[in-house]
């Protein structure tokens, strides 16, 4: 059996096969012991691909595919003598054993594969006189009926049944659960095939089709509609294949013409013909498309409709049979199948490209599987065994579970689902998958689909806007060919979108297109048929897609093509594409000319450039000339050494190159006037310098440059200039002014000019060697004072201090002032203690002024150091008179005390408080405010011992201005003071007779001084009282009057932040304009009102 193999049984129960292949010769390929104790026979059925072996009572069958595996066991139970012989019937479905005991045993192996469908229902053989009706999807039960004979075909309708043999065939009518046998009925000859629809069969024999109504009862007056055969008469043709729908007959013939017979008009209504026969047909459920096999196994799909014929791709030439898919969304998908696979294909009715069949799979069919019906994936398919055995197909996987699937697997069942126009569960897949590239993918499907609406939603969900605005804009277009057309051109096929947009009903729209394209070829060969007016703007733009790309040749063509003589600004643009490409081809007195007419500047530019480029300088210029592109024709009329037309040109001129090139052939020239002029435009100071200098004797000039233009090179020509003049001063300045710092250094000590030198680099940034070289040259000369400047400089602090504590005393005694500096920045304590002992006068003998140890303390931050010497120097500067000087040392101390918040000396304040009210008074009589002067003169006479050098001109300004203001007890009172023997005698002789008669006739009559509250306890208190009997605190005084402050009327100075009565300061600063206290300016509209004066009561002013 098979290709060279040989199976040999032994009587004691085995059997082997070996092989005649020249390889596995005297080889055993398989070996069983089958049977206890005998074995009598074995038969190999080539059809069946099975091998049976007997012996005792049973029977064994294996397959030849695989030895190992049994097929089936048959015990004969009654043979107790054993069985003897068997074999198999050519067709391996009959399997006879004969026994010892006389008997002849038959065993059906498999049943004839029959069966049918129609819609969902199925009809299929389950025994050979036993056929079973079905109904899976609609979940019907089984109806099992049984049949007269073994049938060679099985046909079910709508409502009908119909089994038969040979040349007969009976009719059974399905009930809701029963079935009726309606009649039989005899053909003309062997029927091959027999299709039924809800009225009619139609039965295939000998070529022929007879189709006859199933139950004729009660239709009179139609007999002419009973039955019909096919072909007629003088039909010549043989029917090689057929199929009944509800509403049309459809046969295929040997001469290739598939004939289409509407029953409702009993007539032919269409005929498709074929260049081979027809062999097998395969109609939709609707009957609206028709599968076909032909005679060379090739597939089509045919659609009556529109009568179009499209191939099945990628056809396997053993297809025995298609199936359409039932279920009633998936229209256009089917099935063809042979004895291995099923491939799934899917017809593409509307797509972009046009109709179109795709394969989008293939799946394996189990051996001897038949499949009789397709739905939603699902393959029903008949086994030999007489079963239903369901699959589904790869290309449905999609429909399982997805929620478990990896990124990989996703991606399949995404292109599965767009493979078979899914759309729904493709957005599942998507959603699960959760990337941008598959709902691009499903956006991109369903263009190519034209399913707008679908895309639109899609192309929202993951925010691509500009496409959902499109696809809104053209989802109303009924025109097919203009949509589809859109849609092409959205997925980049653009000759496909000028295909559709050509058979569609605005076939101008191809040419706006590939004008948006810039497509500029494809837009004029469009444009000379749909639009000829456009011609002349496409060449245009043609001319210069052509010009970039370097077709100078076919640009000039199209340029000029593109002249239209009625739009002016579009032919200047061609014009300007004319001069320039007629450049660019050699024809430059046309191009230039052109260029000169024409009004654009910017076109003499660009032709300007093209023509230096090809190195026609006098040409160029000429364009940047009459262009005003100063700077290039300068630049070119240069290049061809045209120095009279860049002296031209040259006023109009900005770029500093061009004039430093003039310039420089000026200079050769020995034109220095005009050299200079051109080197200052250039910014070219060193030359300038160097010509002033060198050719046109202008010292003053060049050095005036040196100082704006601070030029480095520039100071050492002037400095060598000056050596030259012997003008050591100047050249020592302007050697430090180009950094040669050693050279000066050098210069200043050969000529004795180390002051000049010394000056000059002081006030530049100069390094400390360059100092220190200084100080010890002063140090060597004995110039103290300058040795200890410099030394200062180096931050040699103690040398410094040394030189200035020796440097002899002048009027400023601007050596102690450097002294305190250097001590300050050392911030040493030995060197503080040698300055400490130098202003006390411990190492001369000489106490110099305190206001200098003053100073050191600040120079410090040794702040309360500093405010003891400044009361020192106060009450000095006090007794000496001097009450101005006193006061601002104070004052100075005061808010510098203040600023470090270091709490003030209540000594400092008090005397601060007596001073300023002093110099207070003048500003009231000033202003004729007399009440005022006299209370703060009767303040300042209530401490006159700290005014000991003007005791008696206080005195007596305090009796007149008492007098004055009406407080005649208080003048009684200093006047008597006055006529103490130490002061009598030194009255003014002017005032001394009225202050006598004042004391001799006394009038002791004298107002209350009015109160105000207390700010801090609001104790009413006479207003010039600074000591606050209910709360024993220092009262703010106010700076405008002496008085103290009150809470409601408060203000401070913008500079010195002390307090004020804001109505009185605003009152004094309409005729004074500085503040009382610290003297600096203040304008009016800067004093503001504080309504919380909190933060100004804290006692921070002393006990």
């Amino acid at each position: 059996y098979g290709d060279g193999y040989i199976m040999i049984g032994f009587s004691r129960g085995c059997f082997v096969v070996i092989s005649t292949h020249i390889r596995e010769i005297g080889q055993e390929i398989f070996q069983a012991h089958n049977h206890k104790d005998n074995l009598s026979s074995i038969a190999v059925s080539q059809s069946l691909n099975k091998a049976a072996s007997c012996g005792d009572n049973c029977i064994k069958i294996h397959d030849l595919s695989d030895l190992r595996e049994m097929y089936a066991i048959i015990n004969l139970d009654d043979e107790n003598k054993g069985v003897d012989q068997l074999a198999w019937t050519d067709d391996g479905q009959l399997l006879a054993v004969s026994t010892r005991r006389g008997s002849l045993h038959v065993f059906l192996t498999k049943l004839p594969i029959l069966g049918d469908a129609c819609s969902t229902r199925l009809a299929y053989l389950t025994s050979l006189l036993e056929v079973t009706i079905a109904n899976h999807v609609e979940r019907e039960l089984p109806v099992t009926v049984s049949v007269e004979v073994e049938p060679s075909f099985v046909a079910i309708g709508v409502y009908h049944l119909a089994v038969g043999m040979n040349n007969r065939a009976w009719f059974y009518a399905l009930g809701e659960n029963n079935v009726k046998k309606l009649k039989d009925v005899e053909y003309l000859g062997t029927v091959t095939s027999m299709h039924l629809n809800s009225d009619y069969a139609a039965a295939l024999f000998e070529g022929k089709v007879q189709l006859h109504m199933i139950e004729s009862e009660g239709l009179d007056g139609q007999e002419e509609r009973e039955t019909r055969l096919f072909p007629a008469g003088d039909d010549k043709y043989r029917i090689l294949c057929h199929a009944l729908t509800s509403d049309f007959l459809i046969y295929g013939t040997d001469t290739g013409v598939i004939h289409y017979f509407y029953i409702e008009d009993w007539q032919y209504v269409n005929e498709y013909r074929h260049p081979v026969s027809v062999r097998k047909i395969f109609p939709d459920p609707n009957g609206t498309r028709l599968a076909f096999t032909d005679d060379k196994s090739d597939g089509f799909v045919y659609c009556p409709v529109n009568d179009r014929l499209y191939e099945i791709p990628n056809f396997s030439p053993t297809i025995k049979g298609i199936l359409w898919e039932n279920w009633p969304m998936d229209k256009g998908v089917f099935v063809a199948f042979d004895d291995d696979k099923v491939y799934t294909y899917v017809f593409h009715k509307d797509a972009i490209q046009g109709s179109k069949i795709i394969l989008a799979g293939a799946t394996e069919v189990p051996f001897s599987h038949k499949p009789l019906l397709l739905y939603n994936g699902e393959l029903t398919c008949q086994t030999q065994s007489g079963k239903t055995n369901n699959i589904y197909l790869s290309t449905h996987s999609f429909l399982g579970n997805l929620k478990d699937l990896g990124p990989n697997e996703l991606t399949q069942m995404l292109t599965q689902t767009l493979m078979l126009k899914r759309f729904s569960e493709a957005w599942e897949v998507c959603r699960l998958l959760n990337d941008q590239s598959g709902w691009n993918e499903l956006a991109k499907a369903c263009l190519h689909h034209m399913e707008v609406d679908f895309a639109i939603r899609v192309y929202r969900t993951f925010g691509n806007a500009g496409m959902v605005m499109s696809l809104e804009k053209i989802k109303g277009i009924e025109d097919h060919n203009l949509l589809a057309g859109h849609l092409a051109m959205f997925t980049s096929d653009f000759n496909l979108a000028q295909d559709l947009y050509l058979a569609s009903s605005c076939p101008i729209a191809a040419l706006e297109m590939r004008k948006d394209l810039q497509h500029w070829d494809s837009a004029l060969q469009l444009a000379k048929r749909l639009a000829p007016d456009q011609i002349p703007f496409i060449s245009k733009e043609y001319a210069m897609q052509l010009e970039f790309t370097g077709d100078y040749i076919n640009a000039l063509a199209h340029y000029e093509k593109g002249i239209t003589g009625n739009n002016k600004e579009h032919d200047e643009a061609c014009l300007a594409g004319v001069a320039q490409m007629s450049i660019r081809m050699g024809d430059i007195r046309r191009g230039v000319n052109q260029a000169i007419k024409h009004p654009s500047r910017s076109l003499k530019r660009d032709c300007g450039a093209i023509l230096e480029s090809m190195k026609q300088f006098s040409e160029a210029a000429q364009l940047y000339e009459k262009g005003q592109y100063y700077d290039k024709a300068a630049s070119v009329y240069i290049r061809c050494k045209n120095w009279a037309k860049v002296g031209e040109l040259l006023p109009h001129v900005s770029s500093p190159k061009i004039h430093l090139q003039y310039a420089k052939a000026k200079e050769a020239d020995g034109r220095y006037k005009e050299a200079v002029i051109a080197y200052e435009h250039a910014k070219q100071w060193d030359s300038v310098i160097r010509l002033y200098l060198d050719h046109l004797n202008n010292p003053e000039k060049a050095v005036n440059i040196v100082r704006e233009t601070q030029s480095l090179d520039g100071a050492k020509m002037v400095a060598r200039f000056f050596l030259q003049l012997g003008d050591y001063g100047s050249a020592i300045q302007f050697l430090v002014m180009s950094k040669c710092n050693n050279e000066a250094f050098t210069l200043a000590q050969q000529h004795n000019k180390m002051e000049i030198y010394a000056d000059i680099i002081s006030s530049e940034s100069t390094t400390n060697e360059d100092y220190q070289s200084i100080a010890l040259y002063f140090e060597g000369e004995k110039k103290h004072f300058q040795a200890g400047k410099f030394f200062l400089l180096c931050g040699q602090y103690g040398r410094a201090l040394k030189h200035f504590m020796k440097s002899p005393s002048t009027e400023d005694n601007l050596a102690i002032e450097m002294a305190i500096e250097t001590v300050g920045r050392a911030k040493d304590e030995s060197l503080t203690n040698q300055l400490i002992d130098y202003l006390m006068g411990e190492s001369d003998g000489m106490p110099k002024d305190a206001k200098y140890l003053f100073r050191l303390y600040m120079a410090l931050k040794q702040y309360r150091e500093a405010a003891r010497t400044a009361i020192i120097i106060a009450r000095e500067e006090q007794c000496s008179g001097n009450y101005r000087n006193a006061h601002d040392v104070l004052f100075s101390m005061y808010s510098e005390l203040k600023t470090q918040k270091i709490k003030i000396p209540s000594e400092m304040a008090t005397n601060l408080m007596i001073l300023h009210s002093y110099i207070l008074v003048k500003t009231h009589v000033k202003r004729g405010d007399h009440m005022k002067g006299a209370r703060m003169l009767i303040r300042v006479a209530n401490n006159i011992s700290k005014f000991p050098s003007h005791i008696v001109p206080i005195l007596t300004s305090t009796v007149i201005e008492c007098h004055r203001a009406g407080l005649k007890n208080s003048a009684f009172s200093f006047a008597a003071m006055l006529m103490r023997p130490e002061y009598r005698n030194k009255i003014d002789l002017k005032y001394k007779k009225k202050i006598e008669a004042m004391v001799r006739r006394p009038d002791t009559t004298e107002a209350e001084e009015p109160t105000t509250a207390c700010p801090c306890c609001a104790f009413q208190l006479p207003e010039c009282e600074l000591l606050c009997p209910g709360c024993k605190n220092n009262l703010p005084y106010c700076i405008a009057t002496g008085r103290h402050m009150v809470r409601d009327d408060w203000t401070v100075c913008p500079h010195c932040d002390f307090p004020a009565l804001y109505s009185e300061f605003k009152n004094m600063l309409q005729t004074e304009n500085i503040c009382p206290m610290c003297s600096e300016r203040i304008n009016i509209v800067h004093l503001k009102k504080i309504n919380d004066c909190t933060q100004y009561l804290r006692p921070d002013d002393g006990d």
